[in-house]
């Protein structure tokens, strides 16, 4: 009898946490990731994936996560944003046979470029897609990149996408590692009309 009204307690225990508690990291990937204060800047608490890639198990997890979404989202190209979504971008792309385009700095492409100006929480920068990537009207992308704080990366890049290449929103996925919620990137990405997924939510 005490084994049942303990069982029935740690149910009812768990039913009362939020949904965002529980599913807000379904793979165990917080302990792997590290948290560094006043970085770039003070005040901002930096989510360091290093620590991530540097352990081969929840790294191979973590990837293999990203390519069965990008999969599930019948994906016809990878979009990565530099760098640190290169990582986990071409682990995806590799397995699922897919074009890989990078979004890069200014100066890094030897290309023409189409390019966007954005602002992120510690200033403002760009980013550039090569004018004779081969992306068209009616193909489905996702763009992988490691974290969404306020979002301005993940859209400038879909902008990217819509502006210059004809693709519809409803055919972009962000797909990112992190989610910062309180910055309120990923709300804008939904308002923007975006698809969105993460796997961890801090």
């Amino acid at each position: 009898m005490f084994l049942v009204l303990l069982m029935m307690f740690l149910v009812s225990h768990r039913q009362q946490l939020s949904g965002n508690e529980i599913m807000s990291d379904k793979l165990d990937l917080k302990k792997y990731i590290r948290d560094v204060d006043d970085f770039p800047i003070p005040g901002i608490k930096f989510r360091d994936i290093t620590s991530l890639i540097e352990t081969p198990e929840p790294f191979r997890k973590t990837c293999k996560e990203l390519t069965k979404i990008t999969d599930e989202f019948s994906a016809d190209l990878v979009v990565s944003i530099e760098s640190r979504g290169f990582i986990f971008a071409g682990s995806v792309a590799t397995d699922l046979l897919l074009p890989f385009v990078l979004a890069r700095k200014p100066g890094k492409l030897p290309n023409e470029t189409y390019i966007k100006n954005f602002d992120l929480e510690y200033g403002s920068t760009s980013i550039e897609i090569q004018k004779n990537t081969k992306i068209t009207k009616g193909q489905r992308v996702v763009i992988i990149d490691d974290l969404v704080a306020t979002g301005g990366t993940a859209i400038a890049c879909a902008e990217l996408l819509t502006e210059n290449f004809g693709v519809e929103k409803s055919d972009i996925l962000i797909l990112c590692i992190i989610d910062l919620p309180e910055l309120g990137g990923s709300k804008l990405i939904v308002d923007q009309c975006y698809n969105i997924e993460t796997l961890v939510s801090y």
